[in-house]
């Protein structure tokens, strides 16, 4: 929520470019404290309106669109995703989570278990959801597309891609995503990388697990866009 541009993960998302003659767009979101929430919500849906409203001349198939992200990005993604099922807008083919930051809450065990080491630790976490929410944080002024976690009615919604890793603050708001999700009646795929530190792919991308994390993201987007 405080730090990133559009060509954050890059390396990655230009792999699906090549490998499923995708067309991405990244969206360059303000950031907190500057532009508290929701400006990076309404930033990144505005992104899914104006593409989905522009898709032909972009070479989108808009039956196929997918929105994705990792971190705060993978938490926008999810809010992006519930505000365009609660508005009426672009119909979404999929979401892509990885490991999304979705509760500002931070009272999970993992939350508690992930403090003072580590890449995003317990305080990040809290550093990160105060710049976006204030005073607004923890009370019931939080909307959900801030923070999806709190999200009850989680039905109606495209199927979802969810990974986190074992040793990382998000890893159980995640879990407790997808299986909400299940209860529901949706659909979900979710990985929980044994080992692995909050983004573990993008800072060592050699290691085996890096390899068969995004290997996994992209064997699930080639089955659901049947690239």
């Amino acid at each position: 929520m405080i730090i990133g541009d559009r060509f954050t993960g890059a390396a990655e998302y230009l792999n699906w470019v090549m490998e499923l003659d995708a067309v991405v767009v990244s969206l360059e979101y303000r950031l907190a404290p500057e532009n508290p929430d929701p400006a990076p919500v309404d930033d990144c849906y505005a992104g899914l309106v104006w593409t989905a409203a522009h898709a032909e001349e972009l070479g989108i198939d808009p039956a196929r669109l997918v929105i994705g992200g990792a971190s705060a990005g993978g938490g926008l993604a999810a809010g992006v995703t519930l505000k365009a099922r609660d508005l009426g807008g672009p119909t979404l083919a999929g979401q892509l989570l990885i490991y999304p930051m979705i509760d500002d809450r931070n009272e999970t065990v993992s939350s508690r278990q992930v403090d003072g080491f580590g890449v995003w630790d317990r305080g990040s976490n809290d550093t990160g959801w105060d710049a976006l929410l204030g005073d607004r944080r923890k009370t019931d002024a939080v909307s959900i597309y801030a923070a999806p976690a709190r999200a009850t009615d989680v039905a109606n919604l495209p199927p979802a891609f969810i990974d986190v890793a074992s040793a990382e603050v998000f890893r159980d708001e995640d879990v407790a995503y997808a299986a909400r999700i299940w209860e529901q009646g949706g659909i979900a795929e979710l990985h929980v990388w044994p080992g692995g530190f909050h983004g573990f792919d993008a800072m060592a991308p050699q290691a085996a697990l890096s390899l068969r994390a995004r290997a996994a993201r992209l064997d699930w987007l080639r089955r659901l866009l049947g690239a």
